[in-house]
């Protein structure tokens, strides 16, 4: 498995490093929600509250049918997650930590009650595990229509040594159908899956079925299977596309469009 293609250095969270992080002011006992991006081109981040726990009740702009207790919550290239975190009495500076799959590096924010001090964070931190798909299979979204569903298989491909990336086609989607798609990654990194112009349920991951979250974006790690489903309820020619950009402009990208 390759977990990073690239490197940068500097990694931002509302464009500052830890040399010069974002401090937030907030009261003492606060609720806090924190609505996060992944808008990075190529790197997954793990948010990480440390010693806290927060309740996770969206992803991608969707909520949750049911909330999860979180500390941590996998982000690939576009994702996003909404956590409500209450702040402990008495507590110091919060920091909250984005750190980079496979690897040391981190960046962060923090959040500060009346008065806390402030102690400077390294950079480098201990290596953050690659994003799966564990917290995929426990999120819960909404009741999955009883209708069938047109299903329809789609590999993506490429490799690191020619780094050239591509993904199958979509048949034309019939307006007013409900269609599956089986996204069946055959190559050795995660590919971040962005669908234009719909909403999409995970409905199964290596072939266990599951009412999971909707979302626009869903990670597929190598050697994996993630099933999405959806209505054709919005005709036009929509980008189906991997969200890694490097992957994006080397192949990885189509179009569905409808009938």
């Amino acid at each position: 498995m390759d977990v990073n293609d690239i490197e940068y250095d500097a990694y931002l969270a509302n464009d500052r490093t830890l040399d010069d992080p974002e401090v937030v002011a907030i009261e003492a006992r606060a609720r806090v929600r924190l609505r996060v991006i992944n808008g990075s081109a190529a790197t997954g981040f793990h948010l990480d509250l440390g010693e806290l726990s927060g309740t996770l009740v969206a992803v991608d702009g969707d909520d949750l049918a049911e909330p999860l207790r979180v500390s941590s919550v996998p982000l690939a290239v576009s994702q996003r997650a909404d956590v409500l975190l209450d702040m402990p009495a008495g507590t110091g500076v919060v920091p909250v930590m984005f750190r980079r799959e496979g690897a040391r590096e981190r960046t962060a924010i923090l959040l500060r009650p009346p008065g806390a001090p402030i102690r400077r964070i390294s950079e480098l931190g201990d290596p953050a595990p690659a994003i799966g798909l564990e917290l995929e299979t426990r999120m819960r979204g909404p009741a999955i229509p009883v209708r069938p569903a047109r299903s329809v298989i789609v590999p993506l491909t490429g490799d690191m040594a020619s780094y050239r990336w591509g993904m199958g086609d979509v048949p034309p989607l019939r307006r007013g159908e409900r269609i599956e798609l089986e996204l069946r990654n055959t190559t050795m990194m995660s590919h971040p899956m962005h669908l234009h112009g719909h909403r999409f349920q995970v409905v199964a991951i290596d072939g266990r079925r599951l009412q999971g979250a909707s979302r626009d974006t869903v990670l597929v790690p190598p050697m994996q299977r993630v099933t999405i489903a959806f209505e054709a309820d919005n005709p036009g020619p929509w980008p189906f596309h991997c969200h890694h950009l490097y992957h994006q402009v080397r192949g990885m990208e189509t179009l569905v469009r409808y009938a």
